[in-house]
């Protein structure tokens, strides 16, 4: 007869297993389902059936809260307290980007369900100078409008471009003592209120132009590129003035100790380094100024009709076209409002998509056609 031995289980320290504080496992995804069910229940729990909830604002911070005070507890003790810090971080940070993103897809379902069936291609090929107010929605032209958007954002890009450029290369990769003054104006310039900046150029050029008969400084585009200009520079210039910062210095270093000048080493090292943060800045230009309306009430003023020519008489936009109809008691004439903002956020997207193509980088690409290459001749 054979006995056979077991061993003695050991009640030692349970063996960790390394593991970084973002994973996530299939328990971590229970614990976190298990955490939000009973927060949920406790705060029906306490908020309705012991006191008197005010509302469902109330009810959600209480959930919230009571979840994220539970989610702390079971990951430390868990894992541990780093893990559970890291866990409520990025908690917070994807419930704060979740409320931003619920909003605005909101926003774009409405203006798509409103505006979409009445767009048709007539929208792009004639204006709204022979619309009557009462005809139907799907007869709206908003070429004029479109006309005036893309001329007005072209022009202002042609002014930004170039200032927001040289201010930044001024701010970063000079010593002046002006630098100071400048950056200050820069941030003050940021906080500028759009309606101050079409103030602005009406009092100080429009009135004045309109006086002395220049019809230059009077209702037109023009004057519309200018305010957009005040508002559109101050963001530019200060999103490649950081995207310059993040330049490593042993790239100028080694241009200046090649013998470059400080100005060859600008234009041939640091602006080739940060050309995708500069079509960054470029497109968050557009959109600051793509969509504003009050600038345009007090310098272009807007049209029925088409025009062309930004830099003689009234000219339309496409917020200006919106804001136009939107305001009106009739509902087909509100529907044209929906149709133009539609084409607004088709538009943006578009000069978007532009915008990145055009900066893309192209370092990755010709890294892989320089291996093909040699490649080829090695096999050769």
């Amino acid at each position: 007869m054979t006995t056979t031995l077991t061993p003695p289980v050991t009640s030692g320290p349970r063996k960790l297993v390394k593991r970084r504080p973002s994973e996530t496992t299939r328990h971590d995804r229970l614990a976190a389902l298990g955490c939000a069910v009973s927060a949920t229940l406790l705060t029906w729990f306490v908020m309705h059936l012991l006191l008197e909830s005010p509302g469902w604002l109330a009810d959600l911070i209480v959930a919230y809260l009571l979840y994220l005070a539970m989610l702390y507890l079971v990951t430390r003790d868990r894992l541990g307290k780093l893990a559970a810090s890291d866990r409520i971080v990025s908690t917070i940070v994807v419930s704060g980007a979740l409320t931003l993103l619920v909003p605005l897809l909101f926003l774009l379902t409405y203006i798509v369900i409103e505006g979409a069936p009445y767009l048709r291609l007539g929208f792009f090929t004639h204006d709204m100078s022979e619309v009557a107010p009462t005809d139907p929605v799907t007869a709206t032209g908003g070429l004029h409008a479109v006309v005036g958007t893309l001329q007005q954002t072209a022009l202002t890009l042609v002014f930004v471009v170039p200032l927001g450029l040289l201010t930044a290369i001024f701010l970063n990769e000079t010593r002046s003592r002006f630098r100071r003054p400048v950056r200050i104006m820069v941030d003050a310039m940021s906080g500028l209120p759009s309606i101050v900046a079409g103030l602005f150029i009406y009092a100080a050029l429009i009135i004045p132009g309109i006086q002395a008969g220049v019809g230059l400084f009077s209702y037109n585009g023009l004057m519309a590129t200018l305010a957009l200009t005040m508002v559109m520079l101050p963001t530019v210039t200060r999103t490649v003035d950081v995207v310059l910062r993040l330049v490593p210095d042993g790239l100028r270093e080694a241009s200046l100790a090649l013998g470059a000048s400080r100005a060859r080493t600008v234009w041939s090292v640091v602006l080739p380094t940060a050309r995708t943060g500069v079509t960054t800045a470029v497109i968050l230009g557009i959109a600051r100024v793509a969509g504003e309306t009050a600038p345009l009430l007090f310098t272009s003023f807007g049209s029925l009709a088409m025009n062309a020519n930004p830099f003689s008489a009234p000219q339309e936009s496409i917020p200006l076209f919106i804001y136009r109809f939107i305001k009106q008691p009739l509902e087909n004439v509100q529907q044209r409002g929906y149709v133009g903002a539609l084409v607004l956020i088709l538009l943006i997207f578009s000069l978007f998509a532009i915008a990145r193509f055009v900066g893309r980088d192209r370092s990755k690409r010709k890294a892989k056609s320089s291996k093909k290459t040699l490649r080829t001749q090695e096999n050769r």
